[in-house]
């Protein structure tokens, strides 16, 4: 079922979101034996220090790219998340057209408490925005789109690489929920810091 906006994309811009919407998983090649790099995102997360975490986080992506035999994408990881009029920017995709790697930036502290984000939420970020870059380079769409697909590659993805959520009641953090706009092509957009 599409999201709001939907009705008022272009039927161009449909045609890519219902292929978008159809694709519901990623899977991935041996991806147990991903699995120490993923514990290692989560001790580096536990220390807090961002770049530990961004080394840990870049060998995870640099094997995810290479097994889903993609071009490689770069990480950056800030402290503190930005505040937005609505909430906070847990992460951001920028594709580039010069050639050089896209990037993904992520953060790894809540604006308001300045707390270290859950393991959990913080993989899922850096999943999301990963999404992002397969539309482009596994799934050759020409634009990427919040759609229930999208999200369900991410939690796909999500599962693959941390197992299944806890139960309800054992859960506190926070859950990925649909965006109420599309993502923009293929344009460059600048983080900010």
């Amino acid at each position: 079922m599409p999201f709001a906006f939907y009705d008022r994309l272009s039927p161009r811009r449909q045609r890519i979101y219902d292929r978008s919407d159809r694709i519901e998983a990623v899977p991935v090649p041996g991806v147990e034996a991903l699995q120490p790099i993923v514990e290692s995102i989560a001790q580096a997360l536990a220390t807090g220090h961002p770049r530990a975490t961004e080394l840990a986080c870049q060998r995870l992506l640099d094997e995810l790219t290479r097994r889903l035999q993609v071009p490689p994408v770069r990480i950056k990881v800030y402290r503190t998340r930005p505040q937005m009029a609505d909430g906070e920017l847990h992460g951001l995709y920028e594709p580039t057209q010069d050639g050089t790697p896209p990037k993904i930036s992520v953060w790894m502290r809540t604006a308001r408490r300045r707390q270290v984000v859950k393991f959990r939420t913080f993989l899922r970020t850096v999943l999301h925005e990963l999404c992002h870059h397969l539309d482009y380079e596994l799934y050759k769409l020409p634009e990427t789109f919040h759609t229930e697909g999208f999200y369900k590659r991410e939690s796909h993805l999500l599962r693959q690489l941390a197992g299944e959520s806890p139960p309800a009641g054992k859960r506190n953090e926070v859950q990925s929920a649909p965006s109420t706009l599309p993502h923009p092509p293929r344009e460059v957009r600048r983080a900010p810091r």
